[in-house]
C-alpha cells in the first residue's frame, strides 16, 4: 500500500506566524515545507498531497509551484471543485488531482464531496483532468450512489473518506458500523474497475482496522504524520506509518 504525505499542517504551523509575508520572502522563513518534503521523501512518502484552499490558510500559491519543481516523487493537489481551480491544475499540471469539498468555516475538510448532487460540474473538471492526462480522485463518503458517480464521470480514482470511522474509533460499535461501510465500499469501487485510496483521521493506532479495508491502493495521512513529527521527527514518523500499513513488508 502506498503513502501519500499530507504536508498542509506544516504550511499552518508556517503561516500562523508568518501569514503576513509574500511567496518570496517564504524561503527564509520556518518552518520550511520543502526542506521537510524532502525528508517525507527520503524517509518512504510515495507521494506528496497538498491542499490549496481557496481561503489559503495554509498551502499557498507558491507553495505549489515550488512542490512541483522540487519533489522527486508526486504530487497530488487536493482542490475544490471551481473553474479557477481547474485553470490552476491544468496550468500546474501535477500528478494527481484530488476533488474535495470546501467550506469557509471549517478547520479541516469535513465530510466528503457530494459528487452526485453536483455532477455536471465535477463531469467538468474530470474530463479537463482527464484530456490532460491528470489522475482525478473524489474525495467522498462511503456511500454507493457517491461511488457510482464518480465511475459515471470518468475519474479513474477515489478516496473513501475515513473520517465518520475515525471520529467513532473509541464507540465499538459505532466504529465497526463505519468500517464495515468502508469495506462495503471499498468492494463496490473495485468491481467498478476504481482505484481506491482513503484518507482522513488515520493515525498510529486506527490503522490497525484500516487494514481490514479490502483493495485499499494508496492511503493519505497528514494530521497524525506531522503531530508524531514534532515529537520523534518527520523521517521516524513516516517510516513507521509507512512500517504500520504494510507489516508484511517488515
Amino acid at each position: 500500500m502506498l503513502l501519500g504525505v499530507n504536508i498542509d499542517h506544516c504550511a499552518t504551523l508556517r503561516q500562523a506566524r508568518y501569514r503576513h509575508l509574500g511567496p518570496n520572502d517564504f524561503p527564509y522563513i520556518e518552518p520550511d515545507l520543502i526542506q521537510l518534503t524532502l525528508l517525507c521523501e527520503k524517509s518512504g512518502a510515495d507521494g506528496i498531497t497538498a491542499h490549496l484552499r481557496e481561503d489559503a490558510r495554509h498551502i499557498q500559491v507558491n507553495d505549489i509551484h515550488q512542490l512541483q519543481e522540487n519533489i522527486a516523487t508526486r504530487l497530488n493537489l487536493e482542490m475544490a471543485c471551481t473553474d479557477e481551480m481547474c485553470r490552476f491544475a491544468l496550468e500546474i499540471k501535477p500528478k494527481s488531482v484530488c476533488l474535495v469539498p470546501e467550506n469557509r468555516q471549517e478547520i479541516t475538510t469535513e465530510g466528503g464531496l457530494d459528487a452526485a448532487g453536483q455532477i455536471d460540474r465535477v463531469r467538468k473538471v474530470a474530463d479537463n483532468m482527464n484530456a490532460a492526462g491528470i489522475e482525478t480522485s473524489l474525495f467522498i463518503d462511503p456511500e454507493p450512489h457517491q461511488i457510482e458517480t464518480a465511475a459515471e464521470v470518468g475519474a479513474p480514482c477515489i478516496e473513501l473518506h475515513t473520517g465518520a470511522f475515525a471520529n467513532n474509533y473509541h464507540q465499538p460499535s459505532a466504529m465497526l458500523t463505519e468500517l464495515t461501510k468502508l469495506q462495503a465500499a471499498a468492494r463496490f469501487g473495485n468491481e467498478l474497475g476504481l482505484t481506491v485510496n482513503a484518507g482522513h483521521g488515520i493515525n498510529y493506532i486506527n490503522i490497525v482496522e484500516i487494514l481490514e479495508i479490502p483493495h485499499l491502493h494508496e492511503l493519505n495521512i497528514g494530521h497524525s504524520i506531522m503531530s508524531r513529527a514534532m515529537i520523534n521527527g518527520i523521517e521516524e514518523a513516516v517510516r513507521t506509518m509507512r512500517q504500520l500499513m504494510n507489516p508484511s513488508e517488515n
